[in-house]
């Protein structure tokens, strides 16, 4: 005969059951074909060169309106930077910036979502560059999700925010005669992420 206790012990461990499947989320490939990284600096503090990283792979945890449940990572291939300029594309891929021979890739794991309405909120996690990792956050747009003509479950979002390139050892700089530094030290960063639900 079972105790009292053990009547609520086997309750609570339904209930927890119950829970986990309740947040659970489904599952999304990042298209790359349909995703973007872009980021922006200023150049000698009058203009502003934007840049993209092409070879991006990555997926995320996603149920609409549970954002606890969401998660994402993301690893960016640092060789496919462009800027639209075959010598400072190269100069990035140098021991001056990048280092791209031991360092290679760009990643990203999110630790925590927090949704001020349906649609905004903001990511937090942890961004590894250059060897070096640190937490960031970052602004993040939820598009909406919808079923494409081939019957995949698609959902899209749109992250942004802003970093400084010294925290990650990116320190390369020269200063300009009239004041000022020839490469901005904050690095406006942008995503456009497109997943496909994994079936």
């Amino acid at each position: 005969m079972k105790t009292k206790n053990s009547i609520v012990a086997l309750g609570l461990m339904a209930l927890m059951m119950v829970s986990a499947v309740a947040v659970s989320a489904a599952e999304y490939e990042v298209d790359a074909s349909h995703s973007a990284v872009g980021f922006q600096v200023k150049h000698l503090t009058i203009s502003k060169v934007k840049g993209s990283f092409g070879d991006v792979a990555g997926k995320f945890s996603f149920t609409e309106g549970k954002p606890d449940s969401w998660q994402a990572e993301a690893t960016v291939q640092i060789t496919s930077v462009d800027t639209g300029n075959q010598k400072r594309d190269d100069h990035l891929r140098s021991e001056d910036f990048f280092d791209v021979a031991k360092f290679p890739v760009m990643t990203f794991k999110s630790t925590r979502v927090e949704m001020k309405d349906d649609s905004e909120g903001t990511m937090y996690g942890e961004l590894t560059m250059h060897g070096v990792t640190r937490p960031v956050e970052f602004d993040l747009e939820y598009n909406g999700s919808v079923k494409d003509p081939w019957g995949n479950e698609r959902a899209g979002f749109s992250v942004t925010g802003k970093i400084k390139r010294k925290e990650w050892g990116l320190t390369y700089n020269a200063a300009i005669e009239s004041g000022g530094v020839v490469i901005g030290e904050d690095v406006k960063i942008s995503l456009e992420i497109e997943g496909i639900k994994a079936k």
